[in-house]
């Protein structure tokens, strides 16, 4: 460019004592007015602990077993982040791979991203063992341990490692579309409030992705990538252990899949042919589609300038708190300005912000006093933080564009179409880096990579009014409406740094 206790329980004291007094206290028999057993009742200091947990921490959701396994995947989705420096590391140095080959295998592995709908419309129509979401919730728990178990032990080329990876990337998505269905199927029955619901969802996230920057770099330093991956395999587990927690019924197969199939693309294709979905998002499409040197720029740091696990840790970490300031941005000065003139400042300020990774490069900061450390980490937050600003246009137009009705399936294709565009930047990006010869010994031609990524951001702008056709929000909105964009555009970041 991503600990909550068991469900209600009762704590007996154990019996060492003679004169201990069990919290459920024995009753002398009484006359028969009622056959119902008496009821026990918490400890009053664990009846407000509860409360106050679900009031200020889950943020009015009751603590029952289905919310601590939603929380429980939300968590592992934003912690598997930390394997990600590990990944690059062990492309780089144990698979001696160059630049070009490592950029590539990324943006490969980030495919499965693009067939959401297909795993969404799989959960929805084809249940495994008579159960729509536990059993895909166990299945991509056990694909997600066995990829990083592979990783872990057997992976010594770039084929296996891209097989991998992909298995990887796909078992994380998978869980991401369940969990989803669940957290709609719950606002729907009525068992809790939608924006608050998926607000502490991916607030959940945000922090397994803050706890995994904090230790990606030292844990790469004292168990090695290969070590990362082993305990990476423990997380999907998680998820696959918790999921006998989620409140489901015995479900069956559709009776037509074939025919509820081509249904459902039918009306997925024309609404994203419609002039004022697909021309908004042929323009985004096209600017996030914009190569990136950000693998040539990781080889760069760690051969030229010798940063280690431990520093790109930290800077990962940082990064993750400036997306969190990015959004708060957004929220407080950009999101009643008009996205198409949004859109454009961004386009254009992302020329010169790209282009500071110019000072690094060219060891201007070494000239002018600043150690390269030290510009690192601000640069990347700095970029980080006006990066978000910039994005979030592209995920509020994703909420408008989709049409009652098929809210669900139509934004989770748009999703598709963004993740597909950050395959193909990466992909482009490969290509510029083998173009120009930069390979991990050799960086002289970095700086024009750096500097024809940077201006690329400049084509897209021609066709900024590609964006007239979008739908625009209309009237004064109430504090309650606007509470409950600021959730919604919440979640859609969450949803974004999960994948990246």
């Amino acid at each position: 460019m991503s600990a909550f206790i068991p469900s209600t329980f009762i704590r007996s004291t154990p019996l060492r004592h003679a004169r201990t007094v069990d919290v459920c206290r024995v009753r002398r028999p009484q006359p028969a007015r009622s056959r119902r057993a008496p009821k026990c009742a918490m400890p009053p200091l664990a009846t407000r602990a509860k409360s106050l947990l679900e009031t200020r921490v889950l943020l009015g959701n009751a603590l029952t077993p289905e919310l601590f396994a939603i929380l429980s995947v939300y968590f592992v989705q934003g912690v598997l982040a930390f394997p990600r420096l590990a990944l690059s590391f062990f492309l780089k140095d144990t698979l001696l791979l160059s630049p070009a080959e490592v950029a590539t295998l990324t943006a490969a592995s980030t495919l499965p991203w693009v067939l959401k709908p297909l795993y969404g419309f799989l959960s929805d129509s084809v249940p495994i063992a008579r159960s729509r979401r536990r059993s895909y919730l166990v299945l991509s728990g056990l694909l997600g341990a066995a990829a990083w178990g592979v990783l872990a032990t057997l992976v010594n080329d770039s084929h296996t490692a891209l097989a991998a990876m992909i298995v990887a990337s796909g078992s994380i998505a998978i869980a991401d579309v369940v969990a989803d269905s669940i957290v709609v199927e719950r606002v729907r029955q009525g068992r809790g409030d939608g924006g608050k619901l998926q607000t502490l969802c991916w607030g959940t996230s945000a922090v397994g992705g803050l706890i995994a920057a904090a230790g990606s770099g030292a844990l790469l330093a004292s168990f090695g990538a290969r070590g990362v991956f082993a305990l990476t395999a423990t997380l999907p587990a998680v998820v696959a252990g918790v999921a006998s927690l989620v409140d489901e019924e015995a479900s069956t197969a559709d009776e037509d899949i074939l025919t509820a199939a081509r249904t459902r693309a039918g009306t997925l294709w024309r609404a994203l042919t419609a002039r004022h979905v697909l021309l908004p998002v042929s323009f985004v499409f096209l600017w996030q589609a914009m190569p990136t040197p950000d693998t040539a720029l990781f080889f760069f740091q760690t051969n030229q300038l010798h940063f280690g696990p431990e520093f790109l840790g930290v800077v990962r970490l940082a990064s993750s708190a400036a997306a969190l300031g990015g959004l708060y941005m957004y929220n407080r000065w950009g999101r009643r300005a008009s996205l198409k003139a949004l859109m454009g400042y961004a386009c254009a300020a992302s020329v010169p912000l790209s282009l500071t990774q110019l000072i690094l490069v060219t060891r201007l900061n070494v000239e002018w006093g600043i150690s390269d450390q030290a510009f690192a980490l601000t640069d990347t937050a700095v970029l980080t933080a006006l990066g978000q600003v910039a994005f979030m246009p592209t995920l509020v137009l994703a909420a408008r564009l989709c049409p009652p009705g098929i809210e669900g399936t139509l934004f989770a294709a748009l999703m598709s179409i963004y993740n597909a565009s950050g395959a193909v930047s990466g992909e482009l990006g490969a290509l510029l880096t083998q173009a120009l010869h930069v390979t991990e010994t050799d960086f002289d031609n970095l700086a024009w990579l750096v500097a024809l990524c940077g201006f690329s951001n400049l084509l897209p702008l021609p066709l900024l009014n590609l964006l007239d056709s979008a739908p625009e929000e209309a009237g004064e909105k109430s504090e309650n409406v606007e509470e409950a964009e600021v959730q919604k555009e919440a979640v859609l970041v969450g949803k974004m740094n999960e994948r990246d």
